[in-house]
Order: structure tokens, then C-alpha cells, then sequence
């Protein structure tokens, strides 16, 4: 066995497999055909780790460019920090001191998402608000469907790491690995569902009306009293198979109609209290970036989490609408966030 100058690459990957399997270096050395001592000198290489980073200092920014950098983190909100120095024509600083110098002034932080709104949108709003201001919420459904995939949101898992642990693998599918609609109400106190819209069901007039059918007006709405039913009010946003013609005439026939059926203003859904129940249930199921292997443990996970919901929590939920329909009124229209 002569002994060599460097191990390969392919070398050194074995001795690592080698070594996890339990096998001793004369062992491996054996199994390489190499060197004894070339074996060992890797070996002891791999185990003495990397030597501590020694921080440099930084470089020195005036107050002068301090304010400038201020002012135009201000004026380009979710620019990198080479583009915010450059704008100031502050050139030569390495990216941990930009980062290190903007810690001190901002954060890191995602733009936030909301419908858009024209002028028409905030119109309908404002007229939905006053129209609905004297209404008893305890007497709306308030519905909708959520979609929930098996790998969940990519942002949600983080987690504190501890020193010398290595982060656990998370599995990457296409469309998160596919998932399962849900649809659920709530009213008062009360949860509806959740129920399983099955899979493959695009869900069009025909087959929304027929899994209504099958969901809400068999499992739950029949064994209401009439008193109930007569003074219920049935919420739905304005997705395409729920506001279709189709959809609004067979409600009726079921004796939603006119007065029972509330309508609903666009890219309203900051409105819709089962949104907030919808991140209750989502922050539950994906805790510690948790993912699944299959739609029936992610659709098991859901029916667990919303039966962990209590009425409390729900009846918060429904009761936040006159401060809703008030926020509406005050920004004319504008978004209020959930």
C-alpha cells in the first residue's frame, strides 16, 4: 500500500460512510487500499473543526451617513442593503457591517399581503358597512373554504436551533406535496364542520350546491329548529360558484333568499371573521414546521385542531364585526387588516 499525497474526493466521503458505520481507521485503510497514517491524518483533521471566525472591525460610518441611510431605508422599504448604500453613494462597506448598521435602525420584514382596492371597492364596503351596522351577528353564518397542503407555508419553519445540532430536513414536493379543501362557518359560538371537500371536485355552481347538500344542510341545518332557521343569515364571499345565478336560485329554494342571504362586498376578505379561525387552525397544524405524508393525516390534523377551538374563542371572533363594520367606516373603505 503506498501512501499518496491527497485522498479523493470520492475517498473521503467513504471514510466518513466508513466511520459512521463504526469501522476502525486500520479498518478503513484496509477497505481504501491507503496509507495507515493518510487515514488517520484526515481523520484528525475532520475532528479538530473549524477555527473560530475572528470579527474584523467595522468600518466607520459618520452620523452624517447615518441619517442618509436612515432616510432611505424610510423611502425603499424591502430594498437589500447594498441598494440602500448605494443610493447613498456609500461605497466600500462589507455586507455584515450593512447589515449589522441597518439592525440598528430596522428590521427584516415581510411586505404585507391585501386585496386590492379601487375606489369602487371602498364604495361597496362603506355601503356594506352602513347596511349591516344595526344587524345582531350572533345570527349570521359566517363561511368559507381554506386550502391546507401537506408541507405547509415554507416561512413557517424556523425554529431556535440548539449549538452543535443540525437543522432536520424538510421534504420539497411540487404544490406542497398536494392537499385537501376545507370548508367550515361559524355562528355566535358555534363551529360548523369542518367538512372535506373531496379531492378532485372542482368545485363549480353544480357541484358547490351538491356538497352543500351533502354537508351542511344534512348534517347541520336540518336539525336547527325553525325559529333558527327563520332568523338566520347565510354569508358567502363572491367566489364564482358561490354568487353564480345558479347557486343564488338553489339557496333560495332552500329558503335562503333576499334578507337571509348577505351580500358581500369584493376583495373583502379582511371582513370574513373565519378567516382569523382559518391562521388559528393553520399556526396549529404547522407548529415547528411540522409536515405530512399524506391528506388523511393533514385532513386528521385539521378536524383535531378545530375541535381544540372553543366556543370563546369563536364567540370573539363573531363578535368583532361592529368594530369591523366601524374600522370600514373610518378608513372609507380602506383595508383594516384581520
Amino acid at each position: 500500500m503506498g501512501q499518496k499525497k491527497d485522498l479523493t474526493g470520492s475517498e473521503r466521503s467513504k471514510i466518513v460512510r466508513y466511520l459512521a458505520e463504526g469501522c476502525s481507521s486500520l479498518k478503513i485503510a484496509k477497505l481504501l487500499k491507503r496509507d495507515h497514517r493518510t487515514i488517520k491524518r484526515f481523520i484528525q483533521n475532520s475532528q479538530q473543526g473549524r477555527k473560530k471566525r475572528v470579527e474584523k472591525p467595522r468600518r466607520k460610518i459618520t452620523a452624517h451617513e447615518l441619517r442618509k441611510v436612515k432616510r432611505a431605508a424610510a423611502k425603499m422599504p424591502l430594498a437589500t442593503s447594498l441598494a440602500i448604500f448605494q443610493s447613498c453613494n456609500i461605497t466600500g462597506v462589507p455586507k455584515s457591517t450593512r447589515c449589522a448598521i441597518l439592525r440598528d435602525m430596522a428590521k427584516v420584514r415581510k411586505a404585507e399581503r391585501r386585496p386590492p382596492l379601487n375606489k369602487t371597492h371602498k364604495l361597496k364596503r362603506q355601503d356594506w358597512a352602513k347596511k349591516y351596522l344595526k344587524t345582531g351577528f350572533s345570527k349570521v353564518l359566517w363561511t368559507d373554504e381554506m386550502r391546507v397542503s401537506l408541507d405547509g407555508p415554507d416561512g413557517w419553519a424556523r425554529g431556535w436551533i440548539g449549538k452543535g445540532q443540525r437543522a432536520p430536513v424538510r421534504l420539497r414536493r411540487q404544490q406542497g406535496g398536494g392537499g385537501v379543501l376545507v370548508w367550515a362557518g361559524i355562528i355566535k359560538d358555534e363551529l360548523v364542520g369542518p367538512f372535506w371537500v373531496e379531492d378532485g371536485v372542482k368545485l363549480n355552481s353544480q357541484s358547490y350546491c351538491q356538497f352543500l347538500e351533502d354537508t351542511f344542510f344534512k348534517q347541520w341545518y336540518r336539525k336547527k329548529s325553525a325559529s333558527f332557521k327563520k332568523n338566520m343569515i347565510f354569508m358567502q364571499d363572491n367566489a364564482p360558484s358561490h354568487a353564480s345565478k345558479y347557486s343564488t336560485a338553489w339557496l333560495a329554494r332552500k329558503g335562503i333568499k333576499e334578507e337571509k342571504l348577505m351580500t358581500w362586498p369584493p376583495c373583502s376578505p379582511d371582513l370574513n371573521p373565519i378567516e382569523n379561525l382559518w391562521s388559528i387552525i393553520k399556526c396549529e397544524i404547522y407548529k415547528e414546521g411540522k409536515q405530512y405524508t399524506s391528506l388523511n393525516s393533514v385532513w386528521e390534523a385539521v378536524v383535531a385542531a378545530a375541535r381544540n377551538v372553543d366556543g370563546e374563542q369563536i364567540k370573539t371572533l363573531t363578535e368583532s364585526m361592529d368594530g369591523r363594520l366601524l374600522s370600514v367606516l373610518a378608513k372609507k373603505g380602506g383595508y383594516i387588516g384581520r
